[in-house]
């Protein structure tokens, strides 16, 4: 004899993206400078991902952050190697990032042990272009 529980289908909800109202930083500064929302939010949540070392940082996982200042940057890694792996560590740091939907047309530019990144992101708010220095 089976038994029948009811299920409050009714109640059940959709996973939701989280929102992105966070506060605004001044990352050169490192100070607070109050709220920002939207397209400008993960504009600030992209550039803090790309500048934020993977597995050095203890408050966040080790997927958040980037890896390339300690492979390419600060190695001894040939121009051929940093062409092509440069993008792919862009778009590993990113790929946590869910209101990231895609980038595109990466180029950079290598100042001894700084590299200055620039690309086209498509976000759920719309499109930006992305330029930081690392």
């Amino acid at each position: 004899m089976g038994v029948t529980v009811p299920f409050p289908f009714g109640e059940i909800k959709r996973e939701q993206e989280p929102p992105s109202l966070t506060y605004r930083l001044d990352l050169d500064k490192g100070r607070i400078m109050g709220r920002v929302d939207g397209l400008a939010a993960v504009e600030q949540a992209i550039r803090k991902h790309l500048i934020s070392p993977r597995f050095r940082c203890l408050i966040y996982t080790n997927q958040y952050g980037s890896e390339i200042k300690q492979n390419i940057i600060a190695s001894d890694a040939t121009p051929e190697y940093i062409r092509t792996e440069l993008p792919r560590l862009v778009r590993d740091a990113l790929s946590i990032e869910s209101r990231v939907l895609g980038i595109r047309n990466f180029t950079f530019e290598l100042d001894g042990e700084r590299a200055q990144i620039r690309f086209e992101a498509d976000t759920v708010f719309g499109q930006t272009v992305i330029s930081e220095v690392i």
